[in-house]
């Protein structure tokens, strides 16, 4: 055996002792684009890094500006599936607040993070709306929700919370929006109960907060779903609502039709 595999494995085995936020760090260091390096941590479940294809984090995270010096909030992140990449890539650098709303996932997350502490020990768990207030206003880089304009839209809290995403925003900071896309000639009702939404909606939630729209990507977009289910998003994966009925045929479409929204706090 030559003497560069044995370093190889070397180095292999003392990036594995390393915390994970360090391991990241060395890597990125070594010519690796860090966010590469955070969906790759070994901390991710394999069932997460299967939806890599259907959720693109990287070109994601890249349209809407991240990177591992910020201060960086994302409102619901629920299940945990975008902590597990932004909470190696924040870890040593940067500041990672979790804003969960209360209820039903914020025991369920707080199990989550408690499992791999090593990976998750500098995440900043803030509970919303109660604890909001313990983020400093105009303190935060870029705020992140991923999937969950929607259900503010029927709950019928979006113009407050996207106030409070306002407030705790540097002037300049980068609002960053993924949601399920609904086409812009069907009626607005749907908005509901169907999980989807126009993007004249959001943009017209945002504007009214007081944010610029910046831009959209399409990196999030699936042209097979035609977003007209009658038991709404969550006929498709991940959920598949109809169980085995036609799995088949939703597990072929994918999941849902995404718009990614790039919006930002003016500077003045």
């Amino acid at each position: 055996m030559s003497a560069f595999p044995r370093r190889s494995i070397a180095l292999a085995a003392a990036l594995a002792l390393l915390p994970l936020g360090a391991a990241v760090a060395q890597h990125a260091g070594h010519g690796a684009d860090p966010v590469a390096a955070a969906i790759g941590a070994s901390s991710r479940t394999p069932a997460n890094v299967a939806r890599d294809k259907y959720r693109h984090p990287q070109e994601t995270l890249a349209f809407f500006g991240v990177t591992p010096t910020q201060t960086v909030v994302e409102w619901a992140p629920s299940g945990g599936w975008y902590t597990e990449i932004l909470a190696p890539l924040l870890r040593d650098k940067g500041s990672f607040y979790a804003l969960q709303p209360t209820g039903r996932y914020l025991d369920g997350y707080k199990k989550f993070l408690a499992e791999k502490p090593q990976a998750y020990d500098k995440v900043k768990l803030v509970a919303y709306p109660e604890e909001a207030a313990s983020i400093p206003a105009n303190s935060v880089d870029t705020v992140l929700t991923f999937r969950n304009v929607h259900n503010m839209v029927m709950g019928g809290s979006e113009d407050a919370t996207f106030k409070a995403f306002f407030a705790m925003l540097k002037p300049g900071g980068t609002l960053g929006i993924v949601d399920h896309r609904l086409p812009e000639d069907r009626d607005t009702v749907l908005e509901k109960s169907s999980g989807y939404l126009k993007v004249s909606t959001i943009r017209r939630i945002a504007e009214g907060a007081g944010f610029e729209y910046v831009g959209a990507s399409e990196v999030n977009a699936n042209p097979k779903d035609t977003a007209d289910w009658e038991k709404g998003v969550w006929t498709l994966p991940p959920t598949l609502r109809n169980g085995e009925v036609d799995r088949a045929k939703y597990v072929a479409i994918g999941e849902s039709d995404r718009m990614t929204l790039k919006f930002r706090k003016p500077l003045k």
